[in-house]
């Protein structure tokens, strides 16, 4: 078993798989999908590993237009490693999650699912501990001192309303306490309710208590100065990622991945940037963080709207201009582009717009170009559902480098009409092929366009897993 200890905690907690050793988690709707989990030649051979993990205010978000969480960070780390793409799904219902992988739709799951599942399932080593405590609200006195009301022991929960999210980690043990201990605890459970809200529901004063775990509960501590959060419930608890029972590969080389990893300066950087930072409680406040609720920038509703003149999701459109600007209007270019859409100065003039221009009219102008090359990529017959892709590119390179790798592509034997390993290839190295005879609009560090296309789509990916469209 892999374990890392830091000094300024308690326990090690991976905000993670938690299962519990003694207790057994068994779903009938499970056990009778059949199993299709991939092992690691399939991943290694089709080079993407995909994951599923909640989308939660640590685990994975969205923060001034990025990505971000302590799982996502995981995750893309472990898919270096494995020098594959990492595709991943956001689910927040653990049980979703378990039938994913069952039908092979995920490789591994890093996420707060509970129980102990051999018969279905495999678990990795389990590399850290964690514990269930108990939510609860300070009374203060008129001396702003904290009243002796608060609960200390588990037996005081007797007869009391309790909130979990349902097959979590907390629902089983409280589930325990009242079948094991006879404490009649009156457990209120919702696959909706994540501990967040409930954490938010206590501090305003609308439920009295709920149990979660102890990761979440000392982060949120430090946004909500009336919640107490010392008393723990239950036992303390192994934590773990599990894959399928048909992947006996793909766990030797996680075991001995997280064993390595779990070492590593990356890893203590991306643990202390979710809960040793101070700062979280700033960017939790923020309106640009997006777990279930937030913005994406001051722009959306702009956005929403000229995106429906190119019959674009609003999603993706705000991916393309993050990439552009970062959702600055009046950010510059070393090239001299500028605005929320990065126009070229030539572009600018010909649309008719100067630095001055509003950012209203950035975006009216830049779907106006955007509507030109889906445009001309209809006339050149590109099918649709490649087009997305050849105009993100032209956006990038303009209309010329494309016209110049379709040549490339037809000439030595590839599909002009398709991006992925066809036109894309001769995008990427049009480096080593811009003195070919097909070339006529010359030199382009192709790599740079080919990695816009795909980190604006990964990017669209992770706005569609977490924000609502």
């Amino acid at each position: 078993m892999v374990v890392f200890i830091l000094n300024r905690v308690r326990y090690f907690i991976f905000f993670a798989l938690i299962f519990l050793l003694s207790c057994v988690y068994r779903d009938s709707s499970i056990s009778k999908v059949n199993d299709k989990s991939r092992d690691l030649a399939q991943i290694l051979a089709e080079g993407k590993i995909v994951a599923v993990t909640d989308f939660t205010s640590t685990n994975y978000f969205i923060y001034n237009g990025e990505p971000m969480g302590y799982q996502y960070e995981m995750l893309v780390s472990l898919a270096a490693d494995l020098g594959v793409k990492l595709e991943l799904i956001a689910e927040n219902n653990p049980e979703e999650s378990l039938k994913m992988l069952k039908r092979g739709e995920v490789d591994i799951i890093a996420n707060n699912l509970s129980g102990e599942i051999s018969k279905n399932f495999q678990f990795t080593e389990p590399y850290g501990q964690t514990r269930q405590v108990l939510i609860q609200r300070k009374n203060f006195n008129q001396n702003g001192e904290v009243s002796n009301n608060l609960i200390r022991n588990q037996i005081s929960l007797a007869n009391k309303k309790v909130y979990v999210k349902a097959k979590s980690a907390a629902a089983i043990v409280l589930k325990n306490l009242t079948i094991e201990d006879k404490i009649p605890i009156l457990i209120q459970d919702n696959s909706d309710d994540e501990a967040e809200n409930l954490i938010d529901l206590i501090s305003s004063g609308k439920i009295e208590y709920a149990v979660c775990d102890e990761a979440i509960a000392k982060v949120e501590a430090t946004i909500y100065s009336n919640i107490d959060i010392e008393t723990p419930i239950g036992t303390t608890q192994n934590i773990a990622w599990a894959v399928g029972e048909k992947s006996p590969d793909l766990l030797r080389k996680v075991n001995g991945w997280l064993k390595t990893f779990s070492k590593s300066a990356e890893y203590t950087n991306i643990y202390n940037k979710y809960y040793e930072n101070p700062y979280m409680a700033i960017i939790k406040k923020s309106d640009y963080f997006y777990s279930t609720k937030g913005k994406l920038s001051v722009f959306d509703e702009l956005i929403k709207s000229e995106s429906s003149q190119i019959n674009w999701d609003w999603r993706l459109l705000a991916s393309l201009i993050y990439q552009e600007s970062k959702f600055h209007a009046n950010v510059k270019s070393e090239s001299g582009a500028y605005g929320l859409m990065q126009f070229m100065p030539v572009t600018a003039e010909y649309f008719g717009i100067d630095r001055e221009a509003s950012p209203s009219v950035q975006l009216k102008m830049g779907v106006r170009y955007l509507k030109m090359l889906e445009k001309y990529m209809a006339d050149i017959r590109i099918p649709e559902k490649e087009r997305l892709k050849f105009v993100l590119a032209a956006y990038n390179a303009g209309y010329g480098h494309i016209l110049d790798a379709r040549n490339l592509a037809r000439k030595y034997g590839k599909d002009p009409n398709v991006w992925d390993n066809n036109v894309g290839f001769f995008i990427q190295n049009k480096v080593e092929f811009y003195n070919d005879s097909v070339v006529r609009h010359g030199y382009l560090r192709g790599s740079e366009t080919y990695r816009y296309v795909s980190e604006i789509l990964n990017r669209y990916d992770h706005y569609k897993n977490i924000i609502k469209k």
